[in-house]
């Protein structure tokens, strides 16, 4: 599997923005889905994950009614809407893979990664 991040950008306190990843490959459907993000000089941190049929979600404490975490099994991308932002939320998010049908919050666990894509949030 491999995956490709996009939608970051700049967007400013209390915005919304909407970050997409797409999957390569014909098993999209049988992993579970996550996003992490990580700030400059921090280590990588959890944010989202959803089971293999979208029917399961967990979020960090940090996000928790403020991010959506959903997936499109058809079109092979897991979507991650962000409202509400905060400077803090600013970082490099990246998606990753899960060859089982529910997912974690511990990077360890994941298979593959996608190149991430950068949120800046202007307070």
């Amino acid at each position: 599997v491999q995956l490709q991040a996009s939608g970051g950008g700049l967007v400013q306190a209390g915005g919304s923005l909407r970050i997409s990843c797409a999957a390569s490959g014909r098993t999209f459907s049988s992993y579970a889905m996550g996003w992490f993000r990580q700030a400059p000089g921090k280590e990588r941190e959890f944010v989202a994950t959803i089971s293999w049929s979208g029917g399961i979600t967990d979020y960090a404490d940090s996000v928790k009614g403020r991010f959506t975490i959903s997936r499109d099994n058809a079109k092979k991308t897991v979507y991650l809407q962000m409202n509400s932002l905060k400077p803090e939320d600013t970082a490099v998010y990246y998606c990753a893979a899960k060859r089982t049908a529910y997912g974690s919050g511990v990077p360890n666990e994941y298979d593959y990664w996608g190149q991430g894509t950068q949120v800046t949030v202007s307070s």
